[in-house]
C-alpha cells in the first residue's frame, strides 16, 4: 500500500507503462547553396564526393536539422556570381573554386590551385595541419566569409587542343580556356587566355571559339564530352597539380549555427574533400583508355615549354605580392611550407615514382 501511494504521489503509472518524457523537436535551419558548376555533373554536382553528397552527409549527421538546397551553376544565379550572392546573403553558402574570383581576391587562389605546387598530399597538410585554413578564414574575414575545403581533383591535365603543340612559338596566339595564376603565366608567352564556365567549354571547343580548353581530367572531361571536341589531349599538371573546390559560407549565417551544427559541417567538408579525390582516382583511367581507343591523342607537353611557364610564374608571384600585402602573407606561407614538405615529398612520393617508371 505504502509503495502505491508513492508511486501515485511521484506521478508514476501504475499499469506498468511508463511514459516517454517530451522532447521538442529542433527547429530546422534552411540554407540555399549555389555553384559554378553544370548540373548533373559527377564529381561537382552529383554522386561521391560532391556538392550535392555534402549536402546530404550535413542533413543526414544533423538529423535534418540543417537542410541545404543546391542550385547548380545558373539555376539561381549566373555560374560565376554565387560567391557575390554569399557575400550580399543572398544566399549562405556557394561552391566553386577560389580561383574563379582571382580578380575579387587575388591571395585565395592559393586555397584553389597553385602553378607548380605542392601535390594533393602536400595541400591538405598545409590546409588540416599548416596554416591553410586559418589564413583562408583570415583572408576572408574582410568579405564577411569563411571558407573550407569541400573537393579535390588531384592533378589535372593540362588541357584539350585542336593542334599538336611541339614548342613555345606554337603557343602563340593560341586561344586557351584556363582560369586562376596559371593563366596569367600562359598570357606571359602570348597565349589569348580565357574564362569560361564549365558548361560553355564544350560549344566554344567545337565551334571553334577557342583552341584549346582545360577542365579537370578524364573522368569529369568525358562527361563534357570534350574528347568529341578536340583531338590533342596534353598532360603535365603543372598549372594545377591539385585543385581544391572551395565552400564558401556567409559568415553571419555561420556565426548563428550552434557549435555541433559547426562541426558537423567541417568534418562533412573534409570528407567530401577525401571522397572527392578518391573518386576521380578510381575513374580516370578508365576514361583514359577510353580515350586513346576513340582516337585522341594522347601528349605530355613539350619541356622547353612547361619550363618558359616556369619561368614566367616567378615574375606573376612577384608582381602580384609586391601589389598586395596579403597575397604575399599567404604566398610566403604557403610556399615555406612547401619548401618544407618537399624534402619528404622527395624521399617519398617522388622517388617511389621513379623506381616505379624505371623498374
Amino acid at each position: 500500500m505504502k509503495r502505491r501511494k508513492f508511486l501515485a504521489g511521484a506521478g508514476v503509472a501504475t499499469a506498468g507503462v511508463v511514459a516517454a518524457p517530451h522532447v521538442a523537436k529542433a527547429a530546422t535551419i534552411e540554407w540555399k547553396m549555389t555553384t559554378a558548376f553544370p548540373p548533373g555533373q559527377p564529381f561537382y554536382s552529383i554522386g561521391p564526393g560532391s556538392l550535392t553528397d555534402l549536402t546530404d552527409r550535413i542533413r543526414e549527421m544533423s538529423s535534418g536539422r540543417l537542410d541545404i538546397k543546391v542550385f547548380h551553376g545558373g539555376e539561381l544565379v549566373p555560374a560565376f556570381e554565387g560567391f557575390d550572392a554569399v557575400r550580399q546573403g543572398i544566399v549562405e553558402c556557394n561552391g566553386w573554386v577560389s580561383y574563379f574570383g582571382a580578380g575579387k581576391v587575388p591571395a585565395a587562389q592559393f586555397f584553389g590551385a597553385v602553378p607548380f605546387g605542392m601535390s594533393t598530399q602536400g595541400q591538405n597538410a598545409w590546409f588540416y595541419i599548416g596554416d591553410g585554413i586559418k589564413l583562408w578564414h583570415e583572408v576572408y574575414e574582410p568579405l564577411g566569409l569563411v571558407a573550407f575545403p569541400v573537393g579535390c581533383t588531384g592533378v589535372q591535365m593540362t588541357g584539350w587542343f585542336n593542334k599538336e603543340i611541339n614548342s613555345v612559338e606554337d603557343m602563340k596566339g593560341l586561344r586557351l580556356r584556363i582560369p586562376g595564376l596559371a593563366a596569367k603565366a600562359y598570357a606571359r608567352i602570348g597565349v589569348d587566355v580565357k574564362l569560361l564556365p564549365g558548361g560553355e567549354i564544350f560549344p566554344a571547343l567545337e565551334r571553334g571559339v577557342i583552341d584549346a580548353a582545360e577542365w579537370v581530367g578524364p573522368a569529369q572531361d568525358k562527361i563534357l564530352g570534350l574528347n568529341k571536341a578536340a583531338k590533342f589531349y596534353y598532360t603535365t599538371g603543372w598549372h594545377e597539380p591539385t585543385t581544391v573546390t572551395e565552400l564558401a559560407i556567409n559568415k553571419g549565417a555561420w556565426d548563428a549555427l550552434e557549435d555541433d551544427l559547426k562541426a558537423i559541417v567541417q568534418n562533412a567538408c573534409a570528407a567530401c574533400n577525401i571522397v572527392s579525390h578518391s573518386w576521380a582516382e578510381a575513374n580516370n583511367a578508365a576514361a583514359l583508355k577510353e580515350f586513346e581507343a576513340g582516337g585522341t591523342i594522347l601528349k605530355t607537353l613539350p619541356a622547353d615549354v612547361v619550363a618558359e611557364l616556369k619561368k614566367e610564374m616567378g615574375p606573376v608571384y612577384e608582381e602580384l605580392a609586391a601589389e598586395d600585402e596579403v597575397f604575399k602573407k599567404v604566398m610566403d606561407n604557403y610556399f615555406a611550407f612547401k619548401e618544407e614538405h618537399d624534402i619528404w615529398a622527395a624521399a617519398s612520393e617522388t622517388v617511389w615514382h621513379s623506381q616505379l617508371r624505371d623498374a
